[in-house]
């Protein structure tokens, strides 16, 4: 019995691991595209008070 709750422990375990870079890479898309949205939304003096260039946003939101 103990040898199979071991092989399904490994199991999840490594469902978990594939997992894991998926749900890392979402949510770094999502928060770009949720940085994205928000710079869009500002106007062009507003980002010349940040810096920023609405050139510069797809940069910016891709670096977080």
């Amino acid at each position: 019995m103990s040898v199979f709750d071991i092989a399904h422990g490994t199991r999840r375990h490594s469902l978990a691991g594939f997992l894991q870079p998926l749900v890392t890479a979402f949510e770094a898309w999502n928060d770009a595209r949720h940085t994205r949205a928000a710079l869009q939304m500002l106007s062009d003096r507003e980002l010349d008070d940040i810096g920023l260039t609405r050139a510069e946003i797809e940069t910016v939101a891709r670096r977080r």
